[in-house]
């Protein structure tokens, strides 16, 4: 059993895929290609903003964005504790300071009253000037984008959505990359859409900002190529990945999303009242990018995952460790009892497989195993 089956997606669309990759190959047009426009403009039209512009990979999407709002020293950025340590590395690489945030314990995502007391606390000190809140889209759920509007507005602060694990999910009608003032995803081949490399996109309805985003991930080109109005990256999306991803889109669109969701809701059926599984608030709808239970302690967590593997069974814990623990952010010297939500869960939490292309009998084997662990 895989974790996220690639393989089985990829012998489902490889003849799609095999004459993409091929007329790629013949075409010549290895670097932003005709593929690279068309997929930009397929992928606005799906989120339903104006404008996507393609780059490298999804932590370069989130640079992008800090960038083209001169994000920099003695500027304060609010992450969630509980997320992949991208999500703050960006802060730091362009000399700001990232504020971590606790979560939500049902839906993971950012809590935003622990949100907005890190922002008075952070004004109260009067070191940072706070600029950013970047909310991430964990396990393919959107953020209380709502809730964090309020407090956004009330602050004077952006928002950065890094929807890297949420693309595909929705809150009533509205996608995920839509709600932030620019919004950015990831194509990691594990993601819920996935090339075969590196790949993101950032998301935003202002013209200046897709100008200067656009203008950033080609070495901060201006009118031509030689032409360099700003410092700026090599971040390109290639054309290979494009063509790729074109054929995935279709897929993804026409059933995988929802075939995920199935998976899900049955995950749900078999092992509900047994650990905590997955709360979707009414009105939201995930992408499911990972399925993440929540066992009572350490041990039993690392018990069931030792017992998951005995039986050739995959699991991930998604993350062991808060963002203000990492040996990189030591420096800022967090107390011992910040974020108690977001320790906890990194003890607690387990993911199990799950993809589009997953059977019902594999499921239905992880949820009898881990029902007769606990």
């Amino acid at each position: 059993m895989q974790f996220r089956d690639l393989v089985k997606q990829y012998n489902v669309l490889k003849p799609e895929i095999d004459k993409a990759m091929i007329e790629t190959a013949a075409s010549g047009g290895y670097i932003m290609g005709k593929a690279v426009k068309e997929l930009e403009a397929s992928l606005a039209e799906y989120v339903g903003v104006k404008h996507c512009i393609s780059c490298a990979n999804g932590t370069d999407a989130l640079t992008l964005a800090l960038k083209a709002w001169g994000i920099g020293a003695g500027d304060a950025v609010f992450v969630p504790d509980f997320t992949f340590f991208a999500s703050a590395e960006v802060v730091s690489l362009e000399g700001a300071t990232p504020v971590f945030i606790d979560i939500d314990e049902d839906t993971f995502n950012i809590d935003v009253k622990s949100l907005e007391k890190a922002i008075e606390k952070t004004i109260k000190e009067g070191n940072l000037v706070p600029k950013v809140i970047i909310t991430v889209d964990l396990f393919g759920l959107p953020a209380d984008y709502y809730a964090v509007k309020k407090i956004a507005d009330k602050y004077n602060l952006l928002i950065l959505e890094d929807g890297a694990q949420g693309f595909g999910g929705k809150i009533g009608e509205r996608m995920a990359c839509s709600f932030g003032d620019i919004s950015t995803t990831s194509f990691f081949p594990a993601k819920p859409l996935g090339c075969y490399g590196d790949g993101g996109a950032v998301f935003t309805n202002s013209d200046e900002w897709a100008i200067i985003m656009d203008s950033l991930r080609v070495h901060g080109k201006g009118s031509f190529k030689y032409d360099n109005v700003r410092i700026g990256l090599n971040s390109r999306l290639d054309t290979l990945q494009a063509a790729i991803l074109q054929v995935k889109f279709e897929a993804f669109k026409s059933y995988e999303v929802e075939d995920v969701n199935k998976a899900a809701v049955l995950y749900t059926e078999k092992l509900k009242g047994r650990v905590k599984t997955p709360i979707i608030p009414k009105d939201y709808y995930s992408s499911w990018a990972q399925y993440t239970i929540q066992l009572k302690d350490r041990e039993q967590r690392d018990g069931l995952q030792a017992y998951l593997k005995e039986q050739s069974i995959p699991s991930m814990i998604y993350y062991p460790t808060p963002l203000h623990k990492q040996t990189a952010y030591k420096d800022l010297n967090y107390p011992a009892n910040s974020n108690p939500v977001t320790q906890r869960l990194c003890n607690t939490v387990l993911s199990l497989p799950i993809h589009p292309y997953i059977t019902r009998e594999d499921i239905e084997k992880v949820c009898k195993l881990v029902v007769s662990y606990v």
